[in-house]
């Protein structure tokens, strides 16, 4: 977390913040003792309770601190500074401030001059050589690690990878870095550390480095500032590292007037193989000094033994000519922070590092896998939960993520990061969005918000609807050939909808003997043509998982592939799927729809959404993969009444995972619908009020929802998905317990209310050509259902005034849910009666106020109304609490008492580790050879 500006740390004064990366956040400081600048490291809060960790790096520390050379930035101390009582202390590296310019800034401009290169390069090595006398290897040297000062003097930064090393002959062991920015796969053996362009091929490839590394980068470095262009570059991080392993420098693009001696050193320095590239970075120092004539004079200054007095007696200071030229471009340049650049430098690297495998496909002995983890942006948290679900998806060529977080103000938005940078932006309009989906080219994303299917430039701009959806859209997949298929609602089949907007139509079919309760999560296969999806089953143990299918956009029968808990996706050559929490990959060829082989482990403990079937992963066919590694979901939450301030007033019952609830006419019971955690349904609870107590209503091995009173309080009425047929039930609350079948029909519904006699029940239900409509349930005579409004917007939760004489209702026919009234059983006019968005409304106080609830904000409002003859008279919308959002937009999470005095409502605690995302390129690499 920032530390902001005048905190004191100890002595140290927090200036301005100069860039953060892996080892810590960097601070421009002031030593109040001796009111000196320093640039101060704090460490990570991971490495706090770490005592190892920390002695490692104290030990570390104290030998960096003994170098004293003019050409390296000085680490004055670590510091460990006493925290409050209910914190841990902090650890501070105090490192010396460099004011000027990074060498990165100045070859960004192209080539420079060839004295310039010289006089730099050979302060370089002079640097360098006084860490290899002290037995310490930089590892990182590049010239966001190289700052110039305004005199045109070199300072040699960020020995924060570092290694120390014992001798010649002795390899340093890997360890575990403290900074990396790039990690491959595997134990400490293989971790590959500094940043690609400037890696050596051994340190590319995970294996023990010694000085010779140095020498590598120093070469590299010198031949950009030569070029004006990096030795090693690539499309991507990976391809950079291909041509490190593989490629030689472009020789031709040194200047024409290149010294032979300048050439000579550059391929000596950048052979691959370690043991014929130059041994010691002395060696190349001696040859600059031949070079500039100044012999072997400044050998001395080389040795670390801090023989300068002050930078006029250096021996290696830099020419007449080269200062003239610093302070040139200086004039032209403003000054930057090098902190700043190297601290988001490594940030950006640990990313990048994880782009694009294409250059390493043909590889064999050097492919490898690689991982990154990406947190979220400062001040969010990513949104991987049931309330609000953004599982994070990567774009088709594997460059760019999206996902959702919530930020300080508790919005939830989309966001879009470039996998080779460390910036997240947020996309504006996208308030409330989940389950987004790309398009083919990367260039849009689709998401589920507002009852409605949305698209959004990847790059920013106003979204656009596509087509209107029931409630929150299970995930979609965006074909080539233009058309899209997703899930409109939390259950029933699959639709599909041109890319250009319209009204989308069912595209898949719930199965009654298979036991398909919902259709979720399509994903297109190559053709375009055929998609995955899961069909959740009602009767499916948690042991055998949902099953699998491949439907195809010409319609017809599915084909059955394989059970799993979550849905499954392709990419390169692999179905990927979950067995238990672990995520599998298989052989599947995509134009046969068949799997071949064994199934092979890529990743273990997968975070699962608990009943939404939604696995924690995301594929490219670029061999990128994202996983959320981490605790299945912990859901939890507790039924609190509250007075119409919104003060607690008590809590019912156990916290467990509840979800929707309904209080009885006589408010001593509340029915509570509550998650099944095994099998990833929902079941009926009875809570009496009074004893505290609650008992198990429904035992079907379906998903009871909605819970709905008769106006008498003997009954209950609720929905319940156990197979193709979906159907509205009633049950006595005492009694035999015996269920009734009021309705069933393939499409999803959910009962609303009651008439004030009990003889008539409104529901809502999805329409094949429309969305959701509102209809009316005879509980009397041949009890056929006929629809009250039908029309192609969202009309949803009616319920009957006290009297029966009006039915209030929620729709987005103006573009977003508001709540409505209008005469039962009709014809008549409608009276709008939220202002600024609504839904889940309800009457109380004998018909003279309704409440309901804001989406945007969550919060309940008060209308009063009043009636003169046929013509209703709402007042001000007064606000009371915020309540919390509703499930998916299947039912409120809050209930009233008759007299409206107390509402119920539901606030969930769910927990689960949502901090970080594990990123892997070539993730395939491991799975070559295996069948």
């Amino acid at each position: 977390m920032t530390i902001a500006p005048s905190t004191k740390l100890g002595p140290y004064e927090i200036l301005s913040p100069l860039g953060a990366g892996g080892m810590g956040e960097v601070y421009r400081a002031k030593d109040t003792r001796i009111e000196r600048t320093v640039a101060l490291k704090v460490l990570p809060e991971e490495f706090f309770e770490d005592e190892d960790r920390r002695a490692r790096f104290e030990r570390e520390a104290r030998t960096l601190a003994s170098l004293n050379h003019p050409g390296i930035a000085h680490l004055y101390s670590f510091e460990e500074i006493p925290g409050s009582s209910s914190s841990s202390s902090r650890h501070l590296l105090v490192m010396e401030f460099v004011e000027g310019e990074g060498l990165e800034t100045k070859v960004s401009s192209g080539p420079l001059p060839l004295e310039e290169c010289l006089s730099y390069a050979k302060q370089i090595a002079e640097a360098l050589e006084a860490a290899h006398e002290k037995g310490i290897v930089h590892r990182d040297l590049k010239p966001a690690n190289v700052k110039i000062t305004p005199d045109g003097r070199v300072k040699l930064l960020d020995f924060g990878l570092a290694k120390i090393f014992e001798s010649e002959s002795t390899a340093s062991s890997p360890s575990i870095s403290y900074s990396p920015t790039l990690t491959a796969r595997g134990t400490a053996a293989g971790m590959i550390l500094g940043t690609a362009a400037y890696m050596s091929p051994e340190q590319a490839r995970g294996k023990p480095v010694d000085k010779r590394t140095d020498v590598w980068a120093f070469g590299c470095v010198l031949y950009e500032m030569l070029v004006g262009r990096r030795t090693f570059e690539g499309e991507t991080v990976s391809d950079t590292l291909a041509a490190i392993l593989r490629g030689e420098p472009d020789w031709a693009a040194l200047p024409p007037g290149t010294p032979e001696k300048v050439r000579e050193i550059l391929r000596k320095c950048l052979r691959r193989d370690a043991k014929q590239r130059l041994h010691d970075i002395a060696d190349a120092r001696l040859d600059l000094e031949e070079l500039s004539g100044a012999g072997a004079s400044s050998a001395s200054g080389a040795s670390g033994a801090g023989g300068y007095s002050s930078f006029e007696e250096n021996p290696s200071s830099p020419s007449p000519a080269v200062a003239s030229a610093e302070r040139a471009r200086r004039e032209r340049r403003s000054r930057r922070s090098l902190y700043l650049s190297w601290a988001i430098a490594a940030g950006c690297a640990a990313l990048a590092g994880a782009l694009g495998v294409r250059a390493l496909r043909s590889r064999a002995p050097e492919e490898r896998v690689y991982r990154a983890t990406i947190n979220p942006p400062e001040g969010t948290t990513f949104v991987f939960d049931t309330t609000q679900p953004g599982p994070p998806v990567l774009s088709p060529d594997g460059r760019k993520l999206a996902f959702t977080a919530r930020g300080a103000d508790s919005k939830v938005r989309l966001y879009v990061r470039a996998l080779d940078s460390s910036e997240a932006r947020p996309l504006p309009g996208t308030d409330g969005a989940q389950y987004p989906f790309w398009s083919p080219d990367g260039r849009f994303i689709a998401f589920g918000a507002d009852q409605k299917l949305k698209r959004i430039d990847a790059s920013g701009g106003p979204p656009s609807v596509i087509c209107a959806t029931s409630d929150f859209p299970k995930g979609g997949s965006w074909s080539h050939t233009g058309v899209i298929v997703f899930s409109p609602a939390s259950g029933g089949p699959l639709h599909v909808v041109s890319e250009n907007g319209g009204a989308s139509k069912p595209i898949t079919k719930l199965d009654a003997k298979r036991g398909d309760n919902s259709h979720r999560m399509p994903f297109f296969l190559p053709d375009g043509k055929h998609f995955l999806y899961l069909a959740r089953l009602a009767n499916a143990q948690p042991a055998e998982g949902n099953q699998v299918l491949v439907g195809s956009l010409d319609g017809g029968e599915p084909k059955a592939i394989l059970r799993s808990p979550g849905a499954a996706e392709y990419a390169s050559g692999y179905l990927l799927f979950l067995r238990d929490r672990a995520l599998m990959a298989q052989r599947f060829d995509a134009s046969r729809l068949t799997l071949e082989g064994e199934p092979h482990p890529v990743a273990e403990s997968v975070s699962v959404l608990a009943g939404a079937a939604r696995a924690l992963f995301s594929s490219s066919q670029a061999g990128v993969l994202v996983i959320q590694i981490g605790a299945a979901v912990v859901l939890g939450a507790q039924l609190d009444w509250m007075d119409r301030g919104g003060k607690t007033l008590g809590t019912l019952v156990d916290r467990a995972p509840y979800d929707e609830v309904s209080v009885s006419p006589d408010g001593r019971t509340v029915a509570v619908s509550e998650i099944d955690l095994k099998a990833g349904t929902h079941d009926l609870w009875l809570c009496d009020v009074a004893r505290n107590l609650k008992t198990r209503f429904t035992f079907e091995p379906g998903e009871e929802l909605a819970p709905r009173w008769s106006p008498d309080g003997l009954s209950l009425v609720y929905v319940s998905n156990r197979g193709a047929q979906q159907g509205l039930y009633r049950k006595q609350v005492a009694g035999s317990g015996v269920e009734e079948l009021l309705y069933a029909s393939e499409t999803v519904k959910l009962p609303s209310g009651f008439s004030p006699d009990g003889k008539l029940l409104a529901f809502q239900e999805l329409g094949v050509e429309t969305n959701f409509d509102i209809w009316i349930l005879p509980l009397t005579g041949d009890r056929k259902p006929y629809p009250f409004l039908k029309t192609n917007f969202a009309e949803a939760n009616p319920v009957f005034s006290p009297d029966g004489k009006w039915l209030a209702y929620n729709s987005n026919e103006s573009g977003r849910a508001e709540v409505y009234v209008t005469p039962f059983p009709g014809p008549g006019r409608k009276w709008q009666v939220s202002v600024q968005g609504g839904a889940y409304p309800s009457w109380r106080r004998g018909g003279k106020e309704i409440l309901y609830q804001e989406l945007q904000t969550n919060r309940i409002f008060s209308v009063p109304v009043a009636f003169k003859g046929d013509t209703p008279d709402f007042g001000k919308a007064a606000e009371l609490f915020v309540a919390t959002p509703p499930l998916a937009g299947i039912a409120a999470r809050f209930d009233t008492t008759a007299d409206g005095k107390k509402f119920i409502v539901v606030r969930p605690n769910q927990t689960r580790d949502t901090g970080s995302l594990t990123l892997v390129v070539n993730w395939a690499a491991d799975l070559k050879g295996k069948k």
